[in-house]
């Protein structure tokens, strides 16, 4: 063992944003959903005369591409810079890719309100939704919420003066 293996802390089950490796998965599993559901969309939304709509889809496969490029790199392994955008989005906070995925997919949808449009970015937009439950951290367990209840009732006990709870 050398000295740069031993220098180098062990990963654990979770990284400085709080994720869990299993919730980190599902979100990667929801961006290529949703990077599947608006490219495929998106092409079926180009298939019109109405410019808006033309927009709206060009704009989903763009989405589409920036999920792929951001969610699973190895998928765009041809794609030179795929890797230097990995690496920046996973530098990126949970609440930044939340911002980032629902507000690449709500302009479609403000652009052209159609089936399409709503189907092909739901997917992306729960994405963004994800990683935004993942900015809020974990949930507390029920001895340390407890321990709240009964500091928050002692607390009140203190500010009235009582302790078996009559009125003076």
């Amino acid at each position: 063992m050398s000295s740069e293996e031993a220098a180098t802390p062990t990963k654990t089950g979770t990284d400085d944003d709080g994720m869990s490796w299993w919730y980190r998965w599902i979100c990667k599993l929801a961006g290529v959903l949703g990077g599947i559901s608006c490219a495929t969309m998106g092409v079926w939304n180009c298939v019109t005369v109405n410019p808006l709509n033309i927009a709206a889809g060009v704009w989903m496969v763009m989405t589409a591409i920036v999920l792929f490029l951001c969610e699973v790199p190895f998928c765009c392994q041809f794609v030179e810079f795929a890797n230097a955008i990995a690496a920046r989005a996973d530098r990126l906070k949970p609440w930044q890719k939340a911002l980032f995925y629902c507000g690449m997919a709500l302009f479609p949808i403000f652009l052209s309100f159609s089936i399409t449009t709503l189907f092909g970015n739901a997917i992306a937009f729960a994405t963004g939704v994800l990683y935004g439950l993942a900015s809020l951290g974990k949930k507390g367990d029920a001895v340390s919420y407890a321990r709240l209840q009964h500091q928050k009732q002692g607390d009140e006990e203190k500010l009235t003066g009582t302790t078996d709870g009559s009125v003076p």
